[in-house]
C-alpha cells in the first residue's frame, strides 16, 4: 500500500539547511566582515557584492556546481526571506570577473580573521592543523587546468587544491587552487609560514599533520624553525627503515 502525501502549505523549501548557514553567517558577523573588508575598485560592484556572495555560498552549501543551476534557488522562499536575489548565470559570471589577485587576498585575510575568532571562542591552547591536497576534475579547457594526477577521471584536465584546516574547531584555515600537474608538496613551506604568522599572537602550540606526499626536508625544517611540531607519514626509504 502506498500512502500519498500532499503538501498544500505555502513557503515550503527543500533547502531548509540554508537557514542554519545564513543564521550562522549573521550571528558570527561573517557577512558584516566580508562587506567591510572586501573592497572592489568600483562602487557599483561593492553595492552588489554581498548578494552575489550569499548566492554563491548558498549554492555551494547545497551542492550546486554550475552557475546555471543557481536558478534552482530563484523561487526558494527561504532564500527570498533573507533578501537574496538570485541573478542570471551571466550576471554572476560578470561579477566573478571583478576579482583580482588583490581582492582574492582580501578574502584570504578575511578567512584568517574568522578562524582566529573561532579559535578564541574555543579557548584551545594547542591545535592540530591538517594540510592536504584535493583534485578537482574539469571538462573543457579552463585556465590553468592541465592533465595531472586525476584518480576520478585519469587523463582529464584538473586542478590541484591545497587546503589547510583544523579538525578541532571544524574550520577551514586557508588554501589555494593550483595547476593540475603541480607536485603535492610545492608551496607547503610558504603556506606554513603564512599560517604561523597569522596565529603567532594566539599563544598556541601547533602540530602540523600531513601524509607522505609532504615528507620533504624544506617542510620539516620550516616547521622546526617556527617552533612547531609535526606528524608526517614518512616514506619507506631504506635508510629510514634500517
Amino acid at each position: 500500500m502506498i500512502n500519498k502525501i500532499e503538501f498544500s502549505a505555502r513557503n515550503l523549501t527543500s533547502n531548509a539547511g540554508l537557514l542554519l548557514l545564513l543564521e550562522h553567517a549573521s550571528k558570527n558577523g561573517i557577512s558584516d566582515l566580508i562587506d567591510h573588508d572586501l573592497v572592489f575598485e568600483h562602487a557599483s560592484t561593492n553595492k552588489i557584492k554581498m548578494n552575489h556572495i550569499k548566492t554563491m555560498l548558498c549554492g555551494n552549501f547545497i551542492g550546486i556546481d554550475k552557475l546555471e543551476r543557481q536558478k534552482l534557488l530563484q523561487s526558494d522562499p527561504l532564500v527570498n526571506e533573507f533578501a537574496i536575489s538570485i541573478k542570471e548565470p551571466e550576471t554572476v559570471s560578470r561579477f566573478l570577473g571583478n576579482f583580482s589577485y588583490k581582492t582574492t587576498q582580501m578574502l584570504r585575510e578575511i578567512n584568517f580573521k574568522l578562524f582566529r575568532k573561532l579559535l578564541r571562542k574555543s579557548k584551545l591552547k594547542s591545535i592540530p592543523i591538517d594540510i592536504d591536497s584535493s583534485v578537482v576534475n574539469v571538462e573543457g579547457h579552463q585556465e590553468w587546468a592541465v592533465k595531472g594526477y586525476n584518480p576520478k577521471k585519469p587523463g582529464n584536465r584538473c586542478y590541484n587544491l591545497k587546503l589547510a584546516f583544523c579538525d578541532e574547531i571544524k574550520a577551514y584555515l586557508t588554501g589555494y587552487v593550483r595547476s593540475g600537474d603541480t607536485y603535492t608538496a610545492n608551496g607547503t613551506a610558504e603556506m606554513i609560514k603564512e599560517i604561523v604568522a597569522h596565529l603567532k599572537d594566539e599563544g598556541l602550540e601547533i602540530t602540523f599533520r600531513m601524509d607522505s606526499g609532504y615528507f620533504d626536508d624544506a617542510i620539516l625544517e620550516t616547521i622546526e624553525s617556527l617552533g612547531c611540531t609535526y606528524v608526517i607519514k614518512g616514506k619507506g626509504y631504506p635508510t629510514l627503515v634500517e
